[in-house]
């Protein structure tokens, strides 16, 4: 599970928004709401598949169920499918990465816009959704009590938080150097976007496959 949480965790986009907010009038307040919505995104997606998955028996005699592997080899699948639409996608000669529409008015965000697209973000968009849902099938195919499954969903999108947090951190715990640094950072995930999230996906779904495989086994 911690592996699919650092696969959300590491999502360029998230954090070349959060560099971005820190730079506006409204940094003190939009940067904390926008990793609150994603904190939420996450949290949201992850109890209503626990919840799903629950009922629907992801854990068989105390064994996982044959449906939740089959499940993990499909989300590998598409995992696998995404990082290759991005790699073919990917800019040439060098030239930067495009970046959503959207971070162009994000001087103009308030809180409540902040808190709202992190958790569209955490939650709808496709390859965190695929990283979320898989990672809460394999804490309901434990079979361990409804409180520990809770626990780690909690764990979960508190790892798939520290990439949009580190900005924040950086914002108020390092004082006049924070503008230099983030900036720094937003260039470099910048440039590197589309060869981050292909290999993110690469990794995961050639994982998430073996896991169902061994599940099956």
């Amino acid at each position: 599970m911690l592996s699919l949480a650092v696969g959300v965790a590491v999502s360029p986009v998230p954090i070349i928004a959060v560099v971005l907010m820190l730079a506006t009038p409204r940094a003190r307040a939009n940067g904390p709401a926008f990793v609150l919505g994603w904190v939420i995104g996450l949290l949201v997606v992850g109890g209503v598949v626990l919840a799903v998955s629950g009922g629907a028996g992801a854990s068989d005699s105390g064994e996982p169920a044959d449906w939740v592997s089959v499940l993990k080899m499909a989300l590998g699948v598409l995992l696998l499918a995404v990082a290759v639409k991005t790699w073919r996608g990917r800019p040439r000669d060098g030239a930067d990465g495009d970046l959503p529409k959207w971070m162009q008015a994000i001087d103009t965000f308030t809180p409540p816009k902040a808190f709202g697209m992190a958790a569209l973000l955490s939650g709808v968009n496709p390859k965190n959704l695929l990283l979320t849902v898989a990672a809460a099938a394999a804490i309901s195919q434990t079979g361990a009590s409804d409180g520990s499954q809770v626990g780690a969903l909690v764990v979960f999108a508190v790892v798939g938080t520290i990439g949009p947090g580190i900005p924040l951190a950086i914002y108020f715990g390092m004082g006049d150097r924070a503008a230099r640094i983030l900036e720094d950072l937003k260039g470099w995930m910048a440039r590197n976007n589309t060869a981050i999230m292909a290999v993110l996906c690469l990794v995961i779904g050639a994982k998430l496959i073996g896991d169902g495989l061994t599940g099956l086994g």
